[in-house]
């Protein structure tokens, strides 16, 4: 577990999810709906159907003064054994802690996490007016390979997004 000590001197701790945080993980995916530029669904999922969404590992949350303030959660990108070692990142921070260096914190711990795993590529796909996001991605060593223009059609206007990319340096060699 990562122990980061931020300016205000109070502990951010990165653990794995437990079964209790989903409640949490969906109210804050709920907070990125709702900025319009985090996803392009229109409402969280239940805990129950997010939980069994993602991987089983890594799943990490941020935590701090005893609430989860953020989470990283690997997809498969496809069934297919030659995909086995390519996930598809999700990455939300709660509003009231967005700006803080917590997205690129787990960014980084899940990368080391799974490259333990034997995953090779971890991408993600980002609405392209979602800079900080597209930033913070770049900061954790993503590089930007594709780019799809208007590409959905979402509560009536189109979007773009960017392809990034983390090819990892230890696994999958």
């Amino acid at each position: 577990m990562e122990r980061i000590l931020p300016a205000d001197s109070s502990a951010l701790f990165i653990r794995p999810v437990q079964p209790t945080d989903w409640p949490t993980l969906a109210a804050i995916y709920q907070q990125g709906i709702d900025t319009g530029v985090a996803t392009f669904e229109t409402q969280a999922p239940t805990p129950d159907n997010m939980a069994v969404k993602y991987m089983a590992a890594p799943q990490l949350v941020a935590e701090q003064g005893g609430q989860v303030v953020g989470y990283a959660l690997l997809s498969a990108v496809s069934d297919r054994c030659v995909y086995g070692g390519v996930a598809e990142v999700s990455v939300y921070i709660a509003a009231s802690h967005r700006g803080q260096g917590i997205g690129k914190r787990l960014l980084d711990q899940l990368i080391k996490e799974s490259e333990q795993l034997g995953l090779w590529t971890i991408q993600a796909t980002v609405i392209a007016e979602n800079k900080a996001s597209i930033a913070v991605h770049k900061q954790a060593g993503f590089r930007e390979v594709g780019y799809r223009e208007k590409i959905v059609k979402h509560l009536g206007i189109w979007h773009d997004t960017v392809l990034l990319e983390r090819r990892s340096t230890v696994a999958g060699l």
